[in-house]
């Protein structure tokens, strides 16, 4: 299947997924310029890959740029992932940040770690789009995540509100997208492990503790006893977010 190597059936599917969402939804044209969110997790790490993939199926011309900005626990968390990228000739931003150790410190008073550190840390990805002069910022969402945050809205601030497919910022400026919204978490691990990804467990040591944790915990057991539930709320919620964004192309 190309020059990307022979697929199986869970790397095929994440491919193809991505590929319909951003050919659907009209997510980038030609001459787009995409930085690609790395953290070093499974979601973003399947990100990269779909992308790189995708960029040589597209009939025009895309460019990606790796972003990644270190939290500050480790100075070297980052360095596999830079390895992986330079062996790959991608263009790459890496930096390191002292967002995770503010977030814990007493600076930090109003706020939960994870809002803290994830405020700042997305506020740099924008300022390092504007820097590199690129179009989109991708995240590696999934459907897990788009469940996680309908819930967290719906029980923190009392709203009926998912996770969009695409948002626009600084007045169109740059676009937020997220390709991998289709997928479930599980088909991203099974995809990473086939391309032997150098997945990094996350460093903070409030990442289990989280009101998102708390909620996927909460959505997990559910799951396991209603499977049917499960499809059933992806569902709607992939049909609610394919919709809001078609009425913006």
């Amino acid at each position: 299947m190309g020059s990307w190597g022979k697929l199986n059936f869970a790397q095929k599917t994440c491919v193809s997924s991505a590929g319909k969402l951003m050919h659907q939804t009209g997510m980038i044209t030609d001459g787009t310029r995409v930085g690609v969110a790395l953290s070093g997790g499974v979601d973003s790490w399947v990100l990269l890959k779909v992308l790189t993939i995708r960029k040589m199926i597209l009939p025009f011309r895309i460019e990606l740029m790796v972003l990644h900005v270190n939290p500050g626990f480790d100075p070297n968390f980052h360095r596999p992932l830079a390895d992986w990228v330079e062996r790959n000739g991608l263009a790459s931003h890496f930096e390191i940040s002292d967002h995770g150790p503010r977030a814990h410190s007493k600076e930090n008073r109003k706020n939960s770690p994870c809002f803290f550190c994830c405020r700042r840390r997305r506020k740099r990805l924008f300022e390092l789009c504007r820097k590199y002069g690129l179009t989109h910022l991708a995240f590696g969402h999934n459907t897990d995540d788009l469940a996680a945050t309908f819930f967290m809205n719906l029980f923190q601030a009392g709203k009926v509100q998912g996770m969009s497919i695409s948002d626009d910022f600084f007045q169109g400026g740059l676009k937020v997208v997220r390709p991998l919204l289709w997928l479930d978490k599980s088909m991203l691990v099974k995809a990473a492990r086939a391309w032997e990804l150098p997945v990094l467990e996350n460093p903070c040591p409030s990442a289990a503790d989280s009101k998102r944790s708390e909620i996927m915990d909460w959505l997990g057991r559910k799951w396991k006893r209603e499977g049917r539930t499960r499809r059933n709320v992806f569902n709607a919620l992939r049909r609610m977010a394919l919709d809001e964004a078609l009425k913006k192309v």
